[in-house]
């Protein structure tokens, strides 16, 4: 039996099982469950290295706090071009021994770093790893998006409770280390960051190479060859149009880079990945800078995003499948960065425990913005682009995060907290106003027409 959902598609029984039932049994069976626990390895080390790496460069190798700024600036630089670099190659050659190649091009420069004292010689191995992660994270995605099929969404919502998890985990460990606060305590965080990528090679070894295949756009959808649907319905309820995407069938453009759609859709999508920089930077400096707020709550920042993208990010993702809510979900984000900003603007105001609250208030709005994000800007930079060139489209999309990695810090910190307040509020104005734009241009290339039932249908929980 299926059960009927609100929006009137049917539910599965398999949609409903809780968190732990779908990690042993996700969308892409034995492929998917491996690389789920290779993911969380991965973000083990990852976490290690997060918590770790300023203090390391500081301690250890006896940098000055402007090398570190430069020395990771360039190194976010040079990863934005791992994405397009990783999806013109997994166009040629099979994802799994360019996934693997990533995790031991990382493994290689992580022992250079170990043996590297000097800036001349960290700056290109710290940027060749930040290359091979932005690399090896589009790999990962084109990987899911080729054994998940249709079911791609709940696949990227466990992929983030697991990369989540193991973040968190490896930043405990790193707090052990940081406590001893001894050389050969940091080149431990270092070693274990290391460690996990030999581990995270050794189970993607042990997958298969999945093939591409003809994915449906949305439930019911009926696929055709070169990206294009058929007779089915695209949209998620009565109503839905069809959609003919934009560069799909024989005049589409030679590749992502001429395709102005999809491109259209990219540079959007960088200002709806800001909620990464307001949680891990604009939040924490403007509590200590601009706030009466006790400095204790900082952590309290990223408990609340750990906890609130395990416990939600399946739920959401159910909410999110499919051209109109992914669509739907672009417009949310906006509103929630919106009210967010809002919160930041007023948080100046009244109290140290009246300004904490609203902080702490802000952490989930933006926690809740990230988690309509992660589910809309997978499912749209699928949708958007043609069946037999994703993974060049995909290394395209990627840049996305990369960019904003590099933009989004010296963007809130030298312009919108450098404005107070009202910095604030033009930040949230103007993302809230991008995200009308990005759903207007996503739906009119899917080819969405206007449903009478969208405010219903994306509810949190």
């Amino acid at each position: 039996m299926r059960r009927r959902e609100k929006g009137g598609r049917a539910r599965a029984p398999e949609e409903r099982r809780g968190l732990l039932a779908q990690l042993r049994n996700p969308p892409g069976g034995r492929n998917a469950r491996i690389m789920l626990l290779a993911l969380a390895v991965d973000r083990t080390g990852s976490g290690l290295w997060a918590a770790s790496s300023v203090l390391y460069l500081t301690f250890v190798t006896r940098l000055s706090a402007q090398q570190i700024g430069v020395l990771l600036g360039v190194a976010g630089v040079a990863g934005i071009a791992g994405s397009p670099l990783a999806g013109r190659l997994a166009g040629r050659f099979p994802v799994r021994p360019l996934l693997i190649g990533c995790h031991l091009l990382r493994l290689v420069t992580l022992g250079l770093v170990l043996v590297c004292t000097g800036f001349d010689a960290l700056l290109p191995v710290v940027a060749v790893t930040y290359l091979g992660d932005r690399a090896a994270k589009t790999l990962e995605m084109l990987f899911a998006t080729r054994t998940a099929g249709e079911r791609r969404a709940a696949y990227q919502a466990l992929s983030r409770s697991a990369a989540n998890a193991g973040y968190g985990v490896g930043a405990g460990i790193a707090a052990i280390g940081l406590a001893v606060g001894t050389t050969g305590a940091y080149r431990v965080l270092i070693l274990g960051n290391a460690l996990s990528f030999v581990v995270a090679a050794v189970l993607v070894w042990r997958t298969t190479e999945p093939s591409e295949r003809v994915v449906e756009a949305a439930r019911g959808g009926g696929a055709v060859p070169g990206g294009q649907v058929g007779d089915g319905p695209v949209g998620d309820g009565p109503g839905s149009g069809r959609r003919i995407a934009e560069g799909s069938g024989p005049g589409r453009p030679a590749g992502p880079w001429r395709d102005r759609g999809y491109l259209r859709f990219v540079l959007l999508d960088i200002p709806m990945n800001l909620d990464d920089s307001v949680l891990a930077v604009g939040l924490p400096l403007w509590l200590v800078n601009r706030t009466s707020a006790p400095h204790a709550l900082v952590p309290a920042f990223l408990v609340i995003n750990t906890v609130l993208v395990v416990v939600l990010q399946l739920g959401v993702s159910r909410r999110a499948e499919g051209p109109r809510r992914a669509t739907r979900a672009v417009l949310l984000y906006g509103v929630l960065m919106f009210v967010c900003c809002g919160f930041l603007a007023v948080a100046t105001r009244g109290g140290a425990w009246a300004a904490g609250a609203v902080l702490l208030a802000a952490a989930v709005l933006v926690t809740l913005a990230e988690l309509m994000r992660s589910v809309s800007s997978w499912e749209l930079a699928v949708l958007l682009a043609p069946q037999d060139a994703r993974a060049a489209y995909l290394g395209v999309a990627g840049m996305s995060q990369s960019i904003q990695k590099s933009a989004g810090p010296p963007l809130l910190t030298g312009v919108v907290m450098a404005a107070g307040p009202v910095g604030w509020l033009a930040l949230g104005t103007v993302v809230a106003g991008l995200a009308v734009v990005q759903r207007r241009a996503c739906a009119r290339r899917l080819g969405i027409g206007p449903s009478r039932t969208e405010s219903a249908e994306l509810v949190i929980g």
